[in-house]
C-alpha cells in the first residue's frame, strides 16, 4: 500500500479520470501516488469526491480539477509545487466515442475526438517521464478526416493522406516524437490477463528516454488451448505457466444482493430471454420466434450475437457497454431473467467492493461501462514502475524536444478473441458441452 508521505512513491497525474478504474489499478501496484485528477462529467466527479471523503483513494489530499479545457498544465504544477519534468507519469483515457467502430465514426472532427490533443498539451507542458493513454481499438484505424462510404471508390477522387485509415495514430505518434517521446502502442484484451471479461483496448505507453518498452505476454488462454497445454505438460513435462480464462462466475457467483440496482428488461424482452439457456442467444429460439423477436434485424448479416443474449457463468463476460438491457446487446444474468446489476458490473471491471458510484441509474452503468478495467491499470503501472526504477538507478538522460527518437511501434498481443467456437447449431457450447 502506498503511503502518501513515502517519497519513493512515483508521482502521477490523471486526466479524463472517469470512475478511476485506471487510477485504482496504478495504486494497486503499490508504486504510485495519484496527485491530481481531472474529470468534467458531473456524476464521475461526485463519485471521485465521495470516494475521496471515504478514504478509498490512497492520497487523501488528491486535487480534483474539472474541465480540462479550462485549466492550464502550469497552474496544476504550481498547485502541486512541482516543476516541468518532475512528474513521473501522466495517465488517462480521452473520450473514445469518436473512434469506436460501433456507431457513427466522427474521428477528430468530432469535438470529443479533439480532446486527445488536450492530453498531448498536458504531456508537452508538464513533461512527465512516462505517460499512459488508453483508448478503444478503433483509434488504430481512425482517419483524421472522415469521408462517407458513398463518396469513396470508383468514380470518386482518391483519398487524401488524412482520409486514410490509421492517419490519426500516425499524427499522434508524430506529435509525441517531436516532443522527445517514443511510444509503444499495445493492442490487448483484458481477458488474456485474468480479467473475467472480453475487452479489447489500446494502450499508448510513452517515455522520455527513448526506451523500447515491453508489455507482458498473455497469461491466460481459452479453455481448449489450456487443455492442450496440460496434455503437453503431461507428456513432455513442460509447464508454460498459462492459466485458463477467468469467467463470469469467478466475478459474480458469490455476490449476494438484497436490493440490486438494475436497469432491467421490458416484459417483451423478458418473454424471449426466458426461453434462452445460459450461454445462448437468439439462435436458440425456435425459428418462428427468431423472426418475430428480431423483426427486420432477422434478415441482417453479422453483428447479431448480442440479440437475446443470456450469459454463462462458465464463459468470460462480453465487453460491458454503458447499458445492459438493450435487445441487440443484452447482458442477461445466467440464472435470473434480468440484466446484470450495477454491483455485478463493478465486479466484472474488478473495482474494489468498497468503491462507490454516484448518480442516477444510467449514470452508474455509464461510469462503469466506460471505465478502464482495473487489471489493465495494474499491468500498465507495473510496466511503467519497472522502467522508472531502471532509469533512476542508471541515471538515464532524458530526450529534449526536437531530438530524433527511435520510431514508435504498434504491437498486437492476441487482442481479438474468436467466440464463434462457443456456439454451434444454435446452441451454446461451454467447455465442450452443448446447452
Amino acid at each position: 500500500m502506498v503511503n502518501v508521505d513515502d517519497k519513493s512513491a512515483y508521482k502521477a497525474i490523471s486526466l479524463f479520470s472517469g470512475a478511476m478504474g485506471l487510477d485504482i489499478g496504478l495504486e494497486q501496484t503499490g508504486r504510485f501516488e495519484i496527485l491530481a485528477c481531472c474529470e468534467k462529467d458531473k456524476a464521475c466527479l461526485e463519485t471521485i469526491r465521495l470516494n475521496k471523503s471515504k478514504s478509498n483513494l490512497r492520497n487523501k489530499n488528491i486535487r480534483i480539477y474539472e474541465d480540462i479545457k479550462a485549466i492550464s498544465p502550469n497552474d496544476v504544477l504550481n498547485d502541486l509545487g512541482l516543476a516541468p519534468g518532475e512528474v513521473d507519469a501522466i495517465i488517462g483515457g480521452p473520450p473514445c466515442q469518436s473512434f469506436s467502430t460501433v456507431g457513427r465514426r466522427g474521428t477528430i472532427q468530432d469535438p470529443r475526438g479533439s480532446l486527445i490533443w488536450d492530453y498531448i498539451r498536458f504531456v508537452k507542458e508538464i513533461r512527465p517521464k512516462f505517460f499512459l493513454m488508453e483508448n478503444v481499438r478503433g483509434l488504430l484505424s481512425a482517419a483524421v478526416k472522415h469521408r462517407p462510404l458513398a463518396k469513396r471508390g470508383k468514380g470518386n477522387p482518391q483519398l487524401e493522406p488524412d482520409e486514410n485509415q490509421g492517419s490519426v495514430v500516425k499524427l499522434l505518434l508524430s506529435d509525441f516524437e517531436k516532443e522527445g517521446y517514443r511510444v509503444d502502442v499495445f493492442e490487448v484484451n483484458a481477458v488474456n490477463y485474468g480479467a473475467p471479461q472480453l475487452r479489447e483496448r489500446v494502450l499508448f505507453v510513452g517515455n522520455n528516454y527513448n526506451l523500447l518498452l515491453h508489455f507482458p505476454e498473455p497469461t491466460h488462454v481459452p479453455p481448449e488451448e489450456y487443455s492442450n497445454n496440460q496434455k503437453q505438460k503431461f507428456f513432455f513435462q513442460e509447464d508454460n505457466g498459462l492459466k485458463p480464462f477467468r469467467v463470469l462466475g469467478d466475478a459474480i457467483k458469490d455476490l449476494r444482493e438484497e436490493f440490486p440496482q438494475v436497469a432491467d428488461f421490458s416484459p417483451r424482452k423478458k418473454k424471449y430471454l426466458s426461453l434462452v439457456p445460459p450461454g445462448g442467444n437468439w439462435r436458440t429460439l425456435p425459428v418462428e420466434l427468431q423472426k418475430e423477436s428480431l423483426g427486420k434485424a432477422y434478415l441482417a448479416k453479422g453483428g447479431r450475437s448480442g440479440w437475446w443474449r443470456r450469459l454463462s457463468y462458465d464463459l468470460p463476460c462480453p465487453c460491458l457497454l454503458t447499458a445492459p438491457n438493450h435487445a441487440g446487446t443484452s447482458l442477461c444474468h445466467p440464472d435470473e431473467v434480468r440484466a446484470l446489476s450495477v454491483k455485478e458490473y463493478a465486479r466484472i471491471q474488478e473495482f474494489p467492493d468498497t468503491w462507490e458510484f454516484v448518480g442516477k441509474l444510467g449514470d452508474l452503468y455509464r461510469q462503469i461501462g466506460n471505465a478502464v478495467p482495473v487489471r489493465l491499470g495494474v499491468l500498465s503501472g507495473e510496466v511503467i514502475a519497472s522502467n522508472l526504477d531502471e532509469v533512476n538507478e542508471l541515471n538515464y538522460p532524458r530526450i529534449k524536444p526536437g531530438t530524433k527518437v527511435t520510431p514508435s511501434r504498434i504491437i498486437y498481443l492476441r487482442s481479438h478473441i474468436r467466440t464463434r467456437r462457443w456456439y454451434e447449431n444454435g446452441k451454446a457450447v461451454v467447455n465442450g458441452k452443448s446447452y
